[in-house]
């Protein structure tokens, strides 16, 4: 339960800093402790949903630096790709999702260090 706490503040920091929700730590977590990818899925979007909220009042209450108009409109067809997501796992292996999810942590952070360059 110590581990789940304090890893929970690393990602939570690291996610609200980043912008990227922190799924992309708390499934690779869940995973090595065991659970399988289906349930580490759906148990990341308990800890995404938390810290976006939260995440969102600190940006929001620090500075303003929050178009709603824009969030919202991604937000509507998130909310419909995220209802065909889960039907999507279901017809993939624990194996197989964890190489898809591999190589797409690996392309972001390839974009990310070849998109940093001034």
């Amino acid at each position: 339960m110590t581990l789940l706490i304090i890893s929970g503040i690393a990602i939570g920091v690291l996610a609200s800093v980043s912008g990227l929700g922190g799924g992309f730590l708390v499934v690779p977590l869940l995973i090595y402790l065991g659970k399988e990818a289906h349930v580490s899925v759906g148990t990341s979007f308990v800890f995404i949903l938390s810290i976006a909220v939260s995440s969102l009042a600190a940006h929001y209450r620090l500075g303003g630096h929050v178009d709603f108009k824009t969030g919202l409109l991604l937000a509507g067809g998130g909310i419909l790709g995220a209802q065909m997501g889960p039907y999507l796992l279901e017809q993939i292996s624990d194996q197989m999702f964890k190489r898809i999810f591999a190589g797409i942590l690996i392309a972001t952070a390839v974009w990310l260090i070849y998109n940093s360059r001034a």
